[in-house]
């Protein structure tokens, strides 16, 4: 009976509350406001926000990757990069057929994100400006797509889109598969880990031998790649539209944050992508359904975003060790000291 009981006291010990696992609770949650509010099928919330998630999920992906780079490391360009390669999809398909296009989707992406990488890079300008600079840029490059576009999505590419297997989408299934992929980079490849160590100390995975600027301009691109992959496919299931992406850019970032991905970096959270995706559809869902505008839904989000931060970085310690890092750089003679042994292990654990 003793061994029963220390047992059972091992795993409760063992056990530990997942980043996503809020998030998660917080999918039901709204799932069961939303069937108390409109009676009926209750799979049917769910059914539609697993329409609409897996778009988010991957330019949420991407977003995570640069996030996890580490403090300032945000991609504000992923909306206007969604913007302008669904005409550069629409515009190639027509020619070149459906799989062309996403394919071109995805490349322009990547086009604009060397935009960013050459700038952050090259001249030193912090991510966010840089991204900025990227996002300007894309936007006169979709206006001029936008004037000569004729014509709309390959069907064969809006049935793909549009399918579904057992009442579930196809997309979905697939973006899971591509959600799994990137969690395996993350844990058992080395551009993965190095991702992770950049974001827990550029310095110190500098002296490793870590190769900072390549992984850095690698996360960067694979964020552009992504949203320009989501426009490909979002100019088949809904238009081109020089709007399209324009809720992306916060959405993707709220997302990543409430999903369990710190803030400061170095703690992805690939299976987070998906709760906080799903809560954020469920929640616009529920938020249309009893009559709030777009504005109000947007000051709701940046709120929720405030709150998960604050609440991270309480519960991890990353701001005391930023609030410690920022005066010891305050003091004569310690801009180059060498962290504590407290706050190499609060970098490590985010």
């Amino acid at each position: 009976m003793n061994a029963l009981d220390n047992s059972a006291t091992r795993a409760r010990r063992g056990f530990v509350w997942p980043a996503w696992g809020w998030s998660l609770i917080g999918v039901l949650a709204v799932w069961a406001v939303i069937i108390s509010v409109r009676p009926g099928a209750p799979l049917d919330p769910l059914t539609q926000a697993l329409s609409l998630a897996p778009f988010l999920v991957l330019v949420a992906l991407g977003q995570m990757l640069v996030i996890t780079l580490g403090p300032g490391n945000i991609d504000v360009s992923v909306g206007t990069i969604i913007s302008m390669t669904s005409y550069v999809s629409v515009a190639v398909g027509a020619t070149a057929g459906p799989v062309a296009g996403l394919l071109a989707a995805a490349g322009a992406g990547v086009a604009a994100g060397l935009i960013s990488v050459a700038a952050i890079l090259l001249l030193r300008v912090p991510p966010i400006i840089a991204t900025l600079a990227t996002s300007l840029i894309v936007t006169s490059a979709t206006l001029l797509l936008a004037d000569a576009a004729r014509g709309s999505a390959d069907p064969a590419l809006r049935s793909f889109v549009n399918a579904k297997v057992l009442g579930i989408p196809v997309i979905a299934l697939l973006v899971v598969l591509v959600t799994v992929v990137i969690w395996f980079v993350l844990k058992h490849t080395r551009l993965g880990l190095s991702i992770i160590a950049v974001g827990q100390s550029d310095r110190a995975a500098e002296r490793a031998g870590i190769k900072v600027a390549g992984v850095t301009a690698t996360a960067y691109l694979l964020s552009a790649g992504f949203a320009g992959l989501v426009g490909g496919l979002l100019a088949a299931f809904i238009s081109p539209s020089t709007v399209l992406g324009t809720s992306y850019m916060l959405d993707s970032i709220a997302v990543v944050v409430i999903g369990g991905t710190l803030i400061s970096g170095g703690r992805p959270v690939p299976a987070g992508a998906w709760t906080g995706a799903l809560f954020f559809v469920l929640l616009s869902g529920l938020l249309n359904l009893v009559g709030w505008s777009v504005g109000a839904q947007n000051v709701l989000k940046g709120v929720l975003v405030v709150l998960v931060v604050i609440v991270a970085s309480a519960s991890t310690g990353t701001g005391r060790a930023t609030i410690r890092r920022l005066r010891a750089s305050l003091s004569p003679g310690s801009s180059r000291a060498i962290p504590t042994t407290t706050e190499k292990k609060e970098s490590l654990h985010g």
